[in-house]
Order: structure tokens, then sequence, then C-alpha cells
């Protein structure tokens, strides 16, 4: 594979990641500032500054892994099962966006979470099998999926 390939695969890879990041951070900005601070909250939730900086981490992580498991795998039709699992678990990923920001339906964003940390958990098994340190880049996701479940689950119960 050529390092014009690679640098492309690369470009790729991260604007796929960041368009869906877009497309729930359109979501997210729009109740951020209004519903979001109304909704009764538990203590140990983080303060609002410390999610972008956050999730933009995360964001490049998930990236750099599906990149590095493509070049690994040489190419899209070697990846193809890996690679399918990565596009479900980040089209789950902003529609949670979608369903907790943009419809205000806290439960059912937690149903939905429950499916993406499923697709997150099969994501990193899978990308494992092709690069080990491809699945690891994955780990703060699914830790980060984790918390923000839990977190989710008691805005639900908090606020249903």
């Amino acid at each position: 594979m050529t390092k014009r390939r690679q640098v492309i695969g690369l470009v790729v890879s991260l604007a796929a990641v960041f368009a869906a990041a877009g497309v729930g951070s359109h979501f997210t900005a729009r109740s951020v500032a209004g519903w979001y601070p109304t909704l009764a909250k538990p203590s140990w939730t983080p303060p609002g500054a410390v999610f972008a900086p956050v999730w933009t981490a995360l964001y490049f992580l998930m990236a750099l892994a599906a990149w590095l498991v493509w070049r690994k795998a040489g190419g899209l039709a070697a990846a193809r099962l890996p690679l399918a699992l990565f596009a479900v678990q980040l089209a789950l990923n902003a529609a949670w966006s979608i369903l907790f920001f943009g419809l205000r339906m806290p439960g059912l964003a937690f149903g939905e979470l429950v499916l993406l940390w499923v697709a997150i958990a099969a994501t990193l098994a899978a990308f494992r099998r092709v690069l080990p340190a491809a699945g690891l880049l994955l780990a703060p996701y699914l830790a980060w999926v984790t918390f923000a479940g839990a977190l989710n689950f008691a805005l639900w119960r908090l606020n249903g």
C-alpha cells in the first residue's frame, strides 16, 4: 500500500468519524443551552466543559483505530466485517444524540445506548483480531459509553 493511499485512507477515516460527530453535535448544541440545563442531574454528572474535549479525543482514537485496521488488513475488502461493525456503531453513536438531545427522549436514548455499547464491544473484538492495538484504542470509548449509559439512565429516572 502506497504512502499516498495510506494518507488518503486516514483522511477518509477522520472525515467519516468527524462527520458523524458533527451530526451528533448539531442535535446536542440545540439542547445544551436550553433543555439539558433544566434536567435534574445526579451529583456525579461531569461539568459540561468536560464533554467536548473527551468526545474529540475519543473520536480521534476511533478514526485512528479504523484506519489502522484498514491499513493492516490491506484495504476495505479484507477488513469488511470489522469496518462494517465500525460503521454500525458510528451510526448508533450519532443516533443517540438525535434521540437524547434532538427528540429529548432519554428513555429511548438509553435503550439505543445499550445497542451502541454492544456494537462498540463487537467492533473492539473484531478490531483486536486484526490488530490488537486497534482494539485497545477503542477501550476508552467503551469505558466512556459505559459511564454515559449510567448517566443517561440516571437522567431518565430522575426526569421521567
